[in-house]
C-alpha cells in the first residue's frame, strides 16, 4: 500500500507538471468593425507607441444591479430613494474570481505582473501600458495610424483584434481597438459680442407670459442670463443651502479649461452675490485647468457659469480628464486615448461620496463607439445612479442627424459597410440610465432646430418609457421615415431647456453661445435645487430620474409643442404634447417639480 502510494503521489505530481507547461495558443476574433467612412489608414503605427490598454471583465451580476437600480428609482416603489453604498455597487459590478484569475494568468504570459497593471474600483477593468509591438503579439492584430479626412485627426486604431480561446469568456472587450469615437463638445456656435444687441429692456413692453401662467422678462427672448432661467423655470426666490452636503459636478474634457476670471466677471454681471466664490477643481488622469485666459474653454466656461450661477451656494467641482482625440504621428506622444469619459467613471466611481448632481456637455455618434463599449461605460452610469447620482448629458447639435449643426451637410450613413442613409443617434446620450437633454428656444418655447433626437440602435427602449414613446410613434403618420430609425430603441431625450443666445463671459468677453451644451447645465442645475430642497428636509437625493420624470414628475414639466430637428435631409421629428424626439417630456418647472418629490 505504501509503494502504491508513492507511485500515486508521482503521478499526480507528474500529472500537474504536464498541465503547467505552456500550450500552443489559438486565437478567435474577438471583435472586428468596418473603418467609418471619414477615416483613412496612414500607415503602420509605431512598433514602440505606448497604448494605455482597457480590458474589460464580464460583470455576470449587472442584471441585479439594474433591478435595484430601478426600484431605488422608482418613486411608487418600497425602496424608492434607499440607494446602494459604493460597497454594494461594486460588488454587484464585481467580475467573477475565475475571470480575475483567468486574465492575470494572461496577462502573466506575456510578462505583464499585478504590479504593472491597474484595475477599477469593482475590480471589473484592467488598464496596463504597453507597446504597439507587445499589443500586437497579444492581441493577434496589427495597429495602424488612421486619419480623419475632415480635420487631419490621427489615432491608433486596428479594425480586428482576437483572444486566446481560453480567454474569451472572461473578457467583454478590450480598447483603445477598433473604437473611433472622437468624445466631442456639443455646442452649435459661438456669436462675438460685436454683434450682441444692447440688453433690451423694451420701453413700456409688458412680460411675457408662458403657457403655464408664468411671467418672463421680455429680454430674455434675446439673451439668456441666470435671470432669465430662473423665471422661466419658476425658481425665482429659491435660496439654497451651503452646508446641507449637497453638490454639483460639471466634467470637461479635451483641454476645456474653466477659468476662473471670466467667471468672476460673470459672477458680477448675472450673480453678484456669489462674487469672489469659486469651484473645487479635480484633476483626473492628469487633466489640467490653466488660468491662461487663452485657453479659456467656451464649453467649460459656459458649463461653470450657468450650473454654478443657477445654484450658487451650493459647492460645486469641475472634474478636467486629460485626454485628446489626435494622435500627431510625427510627434513624441507617450500615450493615446481618447476615450476619457470611462477615464472619469473610473474615478468618480472609486470615491466615496460623489456629487449628487452631474452634467456632461460631450458626446459623439452612437455608431462611432463599439457596442460592447457602449455597454460597458452604460454600465458605469447605472453604478452610479443607483449610488444616489443624476446624470446628465446633452442630447447633441445636429438634429437627426450625425452631429453637424449644419443639416445641409451631414453625411448620415451607417458606418457597417453597407453605407445605408439612417438617422444618427448620439452616445452616450442614448443610454438608458442616464437623462438626455435636449434644446428649446425662445419663450413661450418651442423645440430649438438643432435639439438632438431620436432612437438609439444600441439599447432597446426602457420600461419607464413603454407608454410615452409608443404613442408617439404611434401618432406618426404610416411610412414616416420608416426605415431611418429604430422604433424599439431607446428614445432620445428624455427631457430639454434653453439652448440658444447664452450670455457668458469668454475670455473677458461678453459673447453669446448656443447648444445643448447649454441646456443639459441648465437642467442639472435646477435639479441640483430640487436635490437641495430634499437633503434639507432629510431626504436622500433623487439619483436616477427618469422612472421619476415619466410618471409622478411629468406634472412639474412643460410641455413644448412646436418645433422640429432637421437633419439628413428631412425635416426630422416634430415637437407634441407628450413625449417627443426632440424635446423629450418639456423643460422644468422647479415650482411644481418641488412639491412633488417633498
Amino acid at each position: 500500500m505504501k509503494l502504491l502510494s508513492s507511485w500515486l503521489t508521482v503521478i499526480v505530481t507528474l500529472g500537474t507538471y504536464v498541465a503547467a507547461v505552456p500550450q500552443p495558443v489559438s486565437h478567435r476574433v474577438k471583435e472586428r468593425v468596418v473603418a467609418p467612412n471619414d477615416w483613412v489608414k496612414l500607415g503602420r503605427a509605431p512598433s514602440d507607441h505606448v497604448l494605455e490598454l482597457r480590458i474589460g471583465l464580464p460583470q455576470p451580476d449587472i442584471h441585479l444591479l439594474e433591478k435595484a437600480l430601478y426600484e431605488v428609482s422608482d418613486p411608487y416603489h418600497e425602496r424608492y430613494g434607499s440607494h446602494l453604498s459604493k460597497e454594494e455597487v461594486d460588488e454587484l459590478a464585481a467580475p467573477h474570481p475565475e475571470s480575475l484569475s483567468a486574465v492575470e494568468e494572461w496577462l502573466a504570459s506575456h510578462g505583464i505582473l499585478e504590479s504593472d497593471f491597474t484595475r477599477s474600483s469593482a475590480k471589473d477593468w484592467v488598464k496596463i501600458r504597453i507597446p504597439v509591438e507587445l499589443a500586437e503579439t497579444m492581441l493577434d492584430t496589427t495597429y495602424h495610424v488612421w486619419g480623419h479626412i475632415h480635420d487631419g485627426d490621427a489615432v491608433v486604431r486596428t479594425t480586428s483584434y482576437s483572444l486566446p480561446e481560453h480567454i474569451h469568456g472572461h473578457v467583454d472587450l478590450i480598447q483603445p481597438t477598433t473604437m473611433f469615437a472622437r468624445f466631442k463638445g456639443l455646442k452649435s456656435t459661438l456669436i462675438w459680442s460685436s454683434d450682441i444687441q444692447e440688453e433690451i429692456s423694451y420701453p413700456g413692453s409688458s412680460l411675457i407670459t408662458t403657457p403655464s401662467g408664468i411671467q418672463v422678462d421680455p429680454s430674455c427672448n434675446s439673451t439668456i442670463t441666470i435671470s432669465c432661467l430662473k423665471q422661466l423655470y419658476n425658481a425665482t426666490g429659491y435660496n439654497s443651502s451651503a452646508t446641507n452636503g449637497n453638490m454639483l459636478g460639471i466634467t470637461g474634457y479635451l483641454g476645456q479649461y474653466a477659468n476662473i476670471m471670466d467667471l468672476q466677471s460673470f459672477y458680477a454681471a448675472q450673480r453678484p452675490d456669489a462674487l469672489n466664490s469659486t469651484f473645487k477643481f479635480v484633476s483626473v488622469m492628469g487633466g489640467l485647468n490653466s488660468q491662461n485666459l487663452s485657453e479659456a474653454g467656451d464649453e467649460a466656461d459656459l458649463d461653470t457659469q450657468f450650473a454654478f450661477g443657477l445654484t450658487y451656494p451650493t459647492p460645486g467641482t469641475f472634474y478636467s480628464t486629460a485626454g485628446s482625440p489626435p494622435y500627431i504621428p510625427d510627434a513624441d506622444t507617450p500615450t493615446d486615448s481618447n476615450e476619457p469619459y470611462v477615464d472619469w467613471l473610473d474615478y468618480i466611481l472609486s470615491q466615496p461620496s460623489p456629487p449628487q448632481t452631474i452634467t456632461t456637455s460631450y458626446g459623439d455618434d452612437e455608431q462611432t463607439v463599439p457596442l460592447s463599449y457602449a455597454i460597458r461605460a452604460c454600465n458605469g452610469f447605472a453604478q452610479l445612479g443607483a449610488r444616489g447620482v443624476s446624470i446628465m448629458f446633452s442630447s447633441g447639435d445636429g438634429g437627426v442627424g450625425d452631429g453637424d449643426p449644419d443639416p445641409t451637410t451631414q453625411t448620415c450613413f451607417t458606418n457597417d459597410g453597407r453605407n445605408v442613409t439612417r438617422f444618427i443617434p448620439g452616445f452616450p446620450a442614448s443610454c438608458p440610465y442616464v437623462t438626455a437633454v435636449g434644446g428649446t428656444v425662445n419663450i413661450p418655447e418651442t423645440a430649438v432646430w438643432f435639439s438632438g433626437g431620436g432612437f438609439s440602435n444600441y439599447f432597446p427602449r426602457p420600461p419607464y418609457q413603454e407608454s410615452a414613446v409608443p404613442a408617439y410613434l404611434n401618432a406618426l403618420p404610416n411610412g414616416t421615415y420608416a426605415g431611418l430609425y429604430n422604433p424599439y430603441g431607446r428614445g432620445i431625450p428624455d427631457v430639454s431647456a434653453q439652448a440658444w443666445n447664452f450670455s457668458i463671459v469668454y475670455q473677458q468677453q461678453t459673447v453669446k453661445i448656443g447648444g445643448t451644451s447649454a441646456s443639459s447645465p441648465t437642467f442639472a442645475g435646477f435639479v441640483s435645487l430640487l436635490n437641495d430642497a430634499r437633503l434639507s428636509s432629510g431626504l436622500p437625493p433623487l439619483g436616477f430620474l427618469n422612472p421619476l420624470l415619466y410618471t409622478k414628475g411629468l406634472a412639474g414639466l412643460n410641455d413644448v409643442t412646436s418645433g422640429n430637428n432637421p437633419g439628413c435631409g428631412t425635416e426630422g421629428f416634430n415637437a407634441t404634447i407628450g413625449w417627443d424626439p426632440v424635446t423629450g417630456l418639456g423643460t422644468p418647472d422647479f415650482g411644481k417639480l418641488k412639491a412633488i418629490v417633498l
